[in-house]
């Protein structure tokens, strides 16, 4: 039996949901965040400037959901609980981080291009 064949060009094809994924800004930045090793959930929102608490839930939730980090709760006083990148989800810490330093290297010449657009469009 043949394999199937995935392309996130084909609308019905599953793969979109995690390109969609990986692809959020908050998924880039959480996987960023838990290269490192665990951490606890006010340790990840500490490393992810600007994310809600609902959102960071959200999404970590997410993110377990589809095998990429694992979510560790021990039986103590007070209860701790502990986010770690599972082996699906170290596979993205090479590209996403290649990501975000693009974005940080670049940062400069993508706003000068935006004031030259909106220069030009009248913005």
């Amino acid at each position: 039996m043949s394999q199937p064949v995935w392309s996130v060009m084909v609308a019905t094809c599953p793969s979109r949901t995690s390109l969609a994924r990986i692809a959020n800004k908050w998924t880039a930045m959480i996987v960023i965040a838990l290269s490192g090793g665990p951490l606890r959930f006010g340790q990840v929102r500490q490393a992810v400037d600007g994310i809600s608490g609902k959102v960071l839930a959200d999404t970590l939730r997410e993110l377990e959901r589809d095998g990429l980090l694992t979510r560790t709760s021990y039986d103590e006083m007070p209860p701790r609980v502990e986010y770690e990148l599972t082996p699906l989800g170290r596979t993205l810490r090479e590209p996403l981080t290649a990501l975000g330093q693009w974005a940080e290297a670049h940062v400069e010449e993508v706003e000068r291009a935006r004031a030259v657009y909106d220069t030009q469009a009248g913005a």
